[in-house]
């Protein structure tokens, strides 16, 4: 099901943003491609259970369900899907290593 794409907040734009002329150059272009995919299908992703979905992203985002779409090189991007009655629309939460995947959720 196709979607628009959008980022939670402008602080994780310009976060996306400054990644194209960084050293994560190459992080740049898997959540590119990641977002291609989203625009495609909002589910593309693995859900995450409701009892996962950290406290602090719920109340920032305002969020009610959480996806994970595994990047290359153990890398994860976070996002929510929304539906407006129009169109679904998928927000880009939050991109972590795996480690620091593994601390935020607690495995």
């Amino acid at each position: 099901m196709k979607s628009q794409v959008y980022f939670g907040d402008e602080e994780i734009k310009q976060a996306y943003n400054s990644l194209r002329n960084s050293k994560s150059k190459e992080l740049y272009k898997w959540i590119s491609k990641a977002i291609d995919d989203l625009e495609k299908n909002a589910f593309y992703g693995i859900q995450i259970a409701k009892r996962l979905i950290p406290r602090e992203w719920v109340l920032k985002f305002n969020i009610d369900n959480l996806w994970k779409y595994n990047l290359p090189k153990g890398w994860r991007l976070f996002y929510s899907v929304s539906n407006n009655k129009v169109v679904i629309i998928t927000i880009i939460i939050d991109w972590l290593s795996h480690k620091e995947y593994e601390r935020r959720f607690k495995y």
